[in-house]
Parts: structure tokens; C-alpha cells; sequence
């Protein structure tokens, strides 16, 4: 019997095609951040009930971790001004834009009170939810956990709402859709 050839690279070695841009000896911050653009993400927006009135935060480090329980995760950096009020939050609400909602994220990036011109309501419980998104999901805070200069935040689904739209990506720093 022939002798079964890889058609993968040995460990350690970069296909030709690849620029090494970052290794934990060089290159910048800037330079890592560049790599990780190149994975391509949905666009979510964080709701909470603070003690200032509704709040929010544009996020892009969203993942779904479990079924059973329903558990999703997402993270904070902890030199942002507005991590404490998602630490202290008891519930969260993951809004998951869609294609027409770019105008939001960049509001919620730079600004945690940017409700007004956009349609949205507060749910059964009290939490700000956008309107127009392809999911929100209602969380209750389950675990804080550190991560390196962020915080990884997991929360618990207690309700899901779906509704026919595209989504909202996030690729190479720049707002895009499905093809």
C-alpha cells in the first residue's frame, strides 16, 4: 500500500502565499488587530438598563457557547469607560444588526446613549431591544470572566427573537453583506 502524502504544511511552517505580520516578539498591536480583521463577524449591539437610562455599546466579539444551557458570550475591553455598566448589569440584551443598520453600530461605537432616530422598545422585562434585527437575544448575566485586556461576559438566553433579514458583517475593518 502507497505511502499517504499530507497536503498540509509541516507544523510551524507559513504557506509561501502568507505575510507573517505579528508574533508575540514583533510587531504591534495594530499589526495583530489587522490579522484578526481578516475573520469575518457579525455586527451586535449590547443593550442593558443602567442606572443612566438605556445603554449601549457596538460588538463584534460575539459567539454562541452552548445549547444546554443556552449559553452566549461576548467581551469588553476593561480600559472602556463603559465596562463597568455591562460588568454590574443583571441582564443584557444582544441585538444582531442587519445590513441596514451600519448607521447604529457606528452610533453605538461612539456613543452609549445613541437611541434617539433609532426605532426601538423596551422589552417585557424592562431591557432596551432595537428594532429591524435579524436576532435579539434577552440574557441574564451568568459569569465575568478575565481575558487577557478584556473581560469575557457570559449570559444565559432567556428568550430569542428571529425575524428574515441579512445580516450585518464586519470584515478588514469595514461594514459589509453576504454575497
Amino acid at each position: 500500500m502507497p505511502a499517504v502524502q499530507s497536503l498540509e504544511p509541516a507544523c510551524g511552517s507559513v504557506p509561501v502565499t502568507s505575510e507573517v505580520v505579528w508574533t508575540p516578539e514583533e510587531g504591534s498591536s495594530r499589526d495583530l488587530r489587522h490579522a484578526f480583521g481578516r475573520f469575518a463577524t457579525g455586527v451586535t449591539v449590547i443593550t442593558i438598563d443602567s442606572p443612566d437610562g438605556p445603554y449601549g455599546m457596538t460588538v463584534n466579539s460575539f459567539s454562541s457557547v452552548s445549547l444546554e444551557p443556552a449559553l452566549v458570550l461576548w467581551s469588553v475591553d476593561k480600559a472602556s469607560a463603559r465596562c463597568h455598566y455591562f460588568q454590574e448589569a443583571p441582564h443584557f440584551v444582544v441585538n444582531i444588526l442587519s445590513t441596514d443598520q451600519a448607521a447604529t453600530a457606528l452610533g453605538f461605537a461612539r456613543d452609549p446613549f445613541a437611541f434617539d432616530g433609532i426605532a426601538w422598545c423596551k422589552s417585557d422585562e424592562g431591557l432596551p431591544v432595537l428594532d429591524d434585527c435579524v436576532a435579539t437575544l434577552e440574557c441574564q448575566l451568568e459569569a465575568v470572566h478575565p481575558g487577557g485586556d478584556h473581560f469575557i461576559i457570559v449570559g444565559k438566553v432567556l428568550k430569542a427573537c428571529v425575524a428574515e433579514r441579512e445580516p450585518l458583517l464586519f470584515y478588514k475593518g469595514d461594514f459589509g453583506a453576504m454575497a
